[in-house]
């Protein structure tokens, strides 16, 4: 019980648990404009008194920020607050179960509005004061537990009101100055997705970084039409440095990192159509009741696409027609497509215009169809110039997003893919089975100082897959939409794996969870065992 007899709640209650009328207390927390803006993010709130603020200040009654209902009732019952500081926050993970093992980093963007407000979501430079609360928070996050730190520094990381994330414009002064807190604490993986300016010379800060603490600089290596260094050149800038004593280590995606685009997706080729824009806020049932109107159909078809003002317009007009760098995509899609299977080549051998084939495969299933973009690491048109990176120490796998971006992107299931298409099935230079276990399980987890893991042998963890190596094969996508509020993301299955093991416990047996939880937080580095330690 709490305050005037009213219970506090946070942990959860069922709709008959709440009679009309009840009162209660929920758990206290300060929401912030980047809480929000992250929430309409997630489940794709458009409405434009959430996402614009000109409109709201010049158009609505109400002249600041407004907090959607939804987000209100997931505070109150769909998430627990009980934590404000990353080690309570660190402790709050270690309560709820889970069947596998699960690691942190400390998030720049969190930290920088914690300590700065709103000027730190709206990027503005750091006092030598901000500087300092920045890098004791972040200590304090590593020293409780956490793996490493994150960063954003490109424009393609966004809030709903198309604001730069916090953090993407960062000082040097300012990442080094965080850096030189993860030294303090001795250990800890410094983690960064940038585009990569000339003007910046990340890789210089990085280098100098490195080898000031001694710890490894990751980033996000990338064919990227956001990045000014084509990807040779960041490998090459990368082994500048190393060579000269730093330890900054490539993550190399194993596929194009591609965007799923659909109906009910967070994008798709017919997303800035007048005709799409009339019911983009309707309900699906509505939505596909429009969309198999003819007349509808036609309007979609023929219109122009009328574009935002954005610093990613060309992204934008390529997604609403670059046919020929968009892929239908099936049950037994190969995400190493050719020339011969995107949407302008089968348009063209089936006799149609390419927006009519997308729409039409868009409406497959009851509107449920897929087209596949590779926005990212298929400017080639294949993936030949990963071969000699995935034989390389100083990269290692990774990119495979699964809870980010998860209404567009569909990565998580890259471990299968890398065996399914690397190992066994690609047309072209393979990798060997065992080189591919290394790489997903060894080196990632040296690098991030887990030398408990990684390998089968007396005294580490009995973390294993048991695979039919034959059956292992990806299914199609698709959309759920079971996150707080009816916010969706994009699953996928894989077939082929037998049984899945965590510390000895079996935690899913043919794809079928076992309802056991031996998963724990990791926190900090874990030694080897000590038998092999000694040796």
């Amino acid at each position: 019980m709490s305050d005037n007899g009213m219970p506090t709640v946070g942990l959860g209650l069922y709709f008959e648990d709440l009679p009309v009328g009840r009162k209660f207390k929920t758990l206290g927390r300060t929401v912030m404009d980047a809480d929000i803006c992250a929430f309409c993010n997630v489940i794709h709130m458009t409405e434009v008194l959430f996402t614009d603020m000109e409109f709201v200040k010049n158009e609505s009654d109400i002249k600041g920020r407004i907090a959607p209902g939804a987000f209100i009732y997931a505070l109150a019952e769909g998430m627990t607050w009980n934590w404000e500081t990353f080690p309570e926050y660190l402790d709050e993970l270690e309560r709820l179960p889970r069947t596998v093992d699960v690691g942190t980093h400390v998030p720049h963007g969190s930290v920088r509005a914690y300590v700065m407000g709103e000027r730190g979501a709206r990027n503005e430079e750091p006092t030598e004061t901000d500087i300092a609360q920045m890098s004791k928070v972040v200590e304090e996050g590593l020293r409780a537990g956490a793996l490493g730190f994150s960063t954003s520094r490109t424009i393609l990381h966004k809030s709903v009101d198309r604001e730069l994330v916090p953090g993407t414009t960062a000082t040097k002064e300012e990442l080094i100055g965080i850096g030189r807190a993860m030294g303090r604490v001795g250990h800890g993986v410094f983690e960064m997705a940038s585009d990569l300016k000339r003007e910046w010379n990340e890789f210089e800060w990085m280098g100098e970084l490195s080898r000031e603490t001694g710890l490894p600089v990751t980033f996000a290596a990338l064919q990227s039409i956001a990045k000014e260094l084509p990807l040779p050149e960041q490998i090459s800038e990368m082994r500048a440095q190393n060579e000269k004593g730093a330890n900054i280590v490539a993550q190399i995606a194993l596929r194009g990192n591609g965007i799923v685009m659909a109906w009910q997706g967070t994008v798709h080729p017919f997303r800035f159509k007048p005709a799409w824009l009339e019911i983009i806020d309707k309900p699906w049932v509505e939505q596909l009741a429009h969309l198999k109107d003819p007349a509808f159909r036609q309007r979609m078809i023929e219109e122009d696409s009328v574009f935002p003002e954005s610093d990613v317009i060309g992204l934008l007009m390529i997604i609403a027609g670059g046919w020929s760098l968009q892929f239908e995509m099936g049950p037994d899609f190969n995400y190493e497509p050719t020339q011969a299977e995107t949407i302008a080549a089968r348009a063209a051998a089936a006799g149609v215009s390419p927006a009519e084939y997308a729409y039409d495969l868009l409406m497959q299933n009851e509107g449920t169809g897929f087209v596949y973009f590779p926005i990212l690491n298929y400017a080639d048109g294949n993936l030949n110039f990963l071969e000699d990176l995935q034989m390389s120490d100083d990269c290692v796998n990774s990119l495979s997003d699964g809870g980010a971006h998860c209404g567009t992107i569909c990565d998580a299931a890259s471990p299968t893919f890398m065996l399914q298409h690397w190992v066994r099935d690609r047309d072209g230079k393979r990798i060997s089975l065992e080189h591919a276990v290394k790489r997903q399980s060894r080196d990632t987890a040296l690098l991030y100082g887990l030398s408990d893991r990684g390998l089968l042998a007396p005294g580490y963890l009995a973390d294993i897959n048991i695979i039919d190596f034959d059956a292992v094969k990806l299914g199609k996508p698709w959309l759920a939409f079971d996150l707080p509020a009816g916010g969706k993301r994009l699953l996928q299955k894989a077939d082929g794996y037998v049984a899945t093991i965590k510390s000895g416990q079996v935690t899913f047996r043919n794809g079928e969870y076992q309802g056991v939880h031996p998963g724990k937080l990791i926190r900090g580095p874990q030694t080897a065992p000590a038998a092999m330690a000694a040796e």
